[in-house]
């Protein structure tokens, strides 16, 4: 599995990108996307909407399952990715480079992982 070390984790397979101007992008891992198949349908949340930590803000829909996505952090939508909406098979090819939402005004943040122990979550549950 491929886990980038300029992001932080969350145990339920989230990863979120902190920038320089305050705000975070989010998105799912490439342990969560393999785990799901090939990804066919992505409900994502209203610019505007207020994310609250560990709230379900979206669904992610495979060939196998549909999965809730989890806020890591709370905040405000700033920006929807539009591109998933009509091609969210996306995520398989490329899961760190689309993000779903991007936030702003950041509230409070959860139990963010660091990459070497997201990636002892994930031989955890491997196993």
């Amino acid at each position: 599995m491929n886990i980038l070390n300029d992001r932080l984790y969350a145990k339920s397979h989230e990863w979120i990108k902190f920038e320089d101007d305050g705000t975070a992008a989010i998105g799912i891992s490439d342990f969560a996307q393999h785990a799901m198949g090939g990804i066919v349908f992505v409900e994502l949340p209203e610019i505007g909407d207020l994310l609250e930590i560990g709230k379900g803000f979206a669904e992610v829909e495979s060939v196998k399952s549909v999965a809730d996505i989890y806020a890591p952090v709370g905040g405000v939508v700033r920006e929807i990715n539009e591109e998933l909406l009509d091609s969210p098979e996306l995520i398989n090819k490329d899961p760190y480079g689309m993000w779903l939402v991007k936030l702003e005004a950041i509230t409070e943040k959860g139990e963010l992982l660091e990459a070497a122990i997201y990636e002892q979550v994930i031989e955890t549950e491997e196993h």
